[in-house]
């Protein structure tokens, strides 16, 4: 596999952290949705050539696609590592890859219809030895001991979109949180999951998101101290000026909301993805154009967490400020990139990341 090295020069409005670093290019050409990593071994999700992984070991690639005969589906859109097997989430239903046995298999839905095969977003607690699956239509918790599949129905007011899950996200050993087209639900491992105060929601009404906008999607969380950080989607038009507003939001766990977005410094409102090193925010941004209602791809942004100064990165030689970056992945030396064109693994040192080795 062709691996391309350039050099990156850091631009900022006030800020200058590095005057260069070295980034390599991966995967020249994918489209990058997930990245995800066990021990040895970095996960990749794409939509369009399957499912890579890349050993630390060996510095070699692997892929399962139709091309390669190995995997029957080539269009991904989440992937998650847990301790003997890989999942990866299509509109066709789960594909689960045994470690010890090296061959995928596939499992469908039967509550939810067609909608409820599309696997949006998949998250492995490490704690419990379950698998969170968060699919278009209901939200479904594997327990991977037991075998065991139990579905979800978390529809709030009537409101449909509140039961279409985007991201989900382990917070320590007691909470996991549930992004959807239409707020957050958040479920209390300490207590019964079938018992209704397991579980609670927020939407943008009154206090939550500042109240703003129609509704407020979710695209990815991130947890910082004791602050909870959400990117949002930007999807608004001439008959709908407020529906998704988008931008980034800032929540202290008690009563008190931040925003950050255009007016911040950002190219736009529209937030892809999120990651954490020392004081930084990274933040993956598009912008929706509403008469096509497509979303262009902005670029990487860093945002200091004390004093919100917001920096655009320019990379020589790579067009990264017109790509999507779609998934964020910091494994404790390089933060890995995931854009629409490919997977860009830059390497960083103390003074910008002073972190431990993450695996989500």
């Amino acid at each position: 596999m062709k691996k391309f090295t350039t050099t990156i020069i850091f631009l900022f409005v006030t800020l200058v952290i590095y005057p260069q670093a070295i980034v390599q290019k991966f995967l020249n050409g994918a489209n990058i949705t997930s990245i995800a990593a066990d021990n040895d071994k970095l996960w990749v999700s794409t939509y369009g050539e399957g499912i890579y992984y890349y050993s630390f070991k060996n510095k070699k690639w692997t892929n399962f696609s139709t091309k390669n005969n190995n995997l029957n589906n080539d269009f991904f859109y989440t992937l998650a590592v847990g301790k003997n097997e890989v999942w990866a989430g299509t509109t066709d239903g789960l594909f689960i890859y045994s470690k010890s046995k090296k061959n995928w298999t596939k499992r469908k839905f039967a509550k939810g219809g067609e909608l409820g095969n599309w696997i949006r977003s998949l998250c492995y607690d490490k704690y419990s030895n379950t698998l969170w699956i968060g699919r278009f239509k209901n939200l479904t918790l594997y327990d991977v001991r037991k075998r065991k599949y139990e579905d979800f129905d978390l529809t709030q007011n009537n409101d449909t979109k509140t039961n279409n899950f985007k991201t989900i996200e382990i917070d320590g050993d007691s909470l996991v949180w549930f992004g959807t087209e239409a707020g957050v639900h958040i479920y209390n491992k300490k207590i019964d999951i079938n018992n209704s105060n397991a579980w609670s929601y927020m939407g943008n009404d009154g206090n939550s998101f500042k109240g703003d906008g129609d509704a407020i999607s979710i695209s990815d969380i991130l947890f910082e101290g004791n602050n909870v950080w959400f990117a949002t989607d930007e999807f608004v038009t001439d008959n709908q000026p407020k529906f998704n507003v988008g931008g980034i939001y800032k929540y202290d766990r008690k009563f008190n909301w931040g925003r950050i977005s255009k007016r911040d410094g950002l190219t736009d409102d529209g937030v892809y993805s999120l990651a954490l090193t020392g004081n930084k925010i990274w933040a993956g941004i598009y912008s929706f154009y509403s008469k096509e209602k497509k979303e262009l791809g902005k670029g990487l942004f860093l945002i200091d967490k004390n004093t919100k100064v917001v920096s655009r990165l320019e990379f020589e030689n790579i067009d990264l400020f017109n790509s999507k970056v779609q998934s964020l992945y910091f494994d404790g030396t390089s933060m890995w990139i995931g854009t629409d064109s490919g997977l860009l693994a830059l390497i960083l040192d103390n003074p910008l990341a002073h972190i431990g080795r993450k695996i989500r």
